[in-house]
C-alpha cells in the first residue's frame, strides 16, 4: 500500500525505515508486560495462590507465553496501521490502541498488586470496550491489523471471566 508519505520513495526503502517503529512498539509492549509481571509477582505468589479460583483457570505457566504472543501481535498490528495508513486516518486508531494498552497496564497492579478485585473487573471491562473500539477503528483503515487483535480480544474476554469468578469466590 503506497501512501502520500511514501509516494516519493520505493516501498522497500520506506518499509526498511519503519523497522525502528516496530522495535519501539515491541519495547513499549514489553515494558507493559514487564510492569505487569513485576506487579503480579507478589500477588500471584501471595494472596492469589490461596484464593478460591474457578475450575476453568489454566496453570500459572500458561499466562507468560500467551501474553508474549499477544503483545507481539498487538505491536505488529499497531505498526501496520502506523506504516500503511496516512497520518490523519491513523490517528484515532493509534490513540485507541494507546488507551487500551494503558488500561491493560493498569489492570495487573490493581488486581494482583492491590488485590482490588472489583476495581480490577471495572478496568478489564473498560479495556474490552477500548479494545473493541480499537479493533473497529483498525478494521476501517487496515483490516489485517484488526484481525491480529482478535486473539487478544478472545483472551481478554476469558480473563474477564476469571477476574469476575475470582471476585465472586473471594
Amino acid at each position: 500500500m503506497t501512501t502520500a508519505a511514501t509516494a516519493d520513495r520505493p516501498v522497500s526503502e520506506t518499509r526498511r525505515r519503519t523497522w525502528p517503529v516496530l522495535v519501539l512498539l515491541l519495547v513499549i509492549n514489553a515494558l507493559v508486560a514487564g510492569g505487569g509481571s513485576i506487579a503480579s509477582t507478589s500477588g500471584v505468589h501471595g494472596w492469589y495462590a490461596d484464593a478460591a479460583k474457578p475450575d476453568w483457570i489454566p496453570p500459572n505457566w500458561v499466562f507468560a507465553p500467551v501474553w508474549t504472543v499477544l503483545y507481539v501481535l498487538m505491536a505488529v498490528a499497531a505498526w501496520w496501521v502506523w506504516r500503511d495508513v496516512p497520518g490523519r486516518a491513523a490517528r484515532l486508531p493509534l490513540v485507541l490502541y494507546g488507551v487500551q494498552l494503558a488500561l491493560n497496564a493498569a489492570w495487573t497492579p490493581v488486581f494482583f498488586g492491590a488485590e482490588l478485585l472489583g476495581p480490577g473487573l471495572v478496568i478489564i471491562l473498560l479495556l474490552e470496550v477500548a479494545l473493541v473500539a480499537t479493533i473497529v477503528a483498525f478494521h476501517r483503515v487496515h483490516p489485517r491489523a484488526a484481525w491480529l487483535l482478535g486473539p487478544y480480544l478472545a483472551w481478554a474476554l476469558y480473563a474477564t471471566t476469571l477476574n469476575a469468578a475470582v471476585a465472586a469466590l473471594n
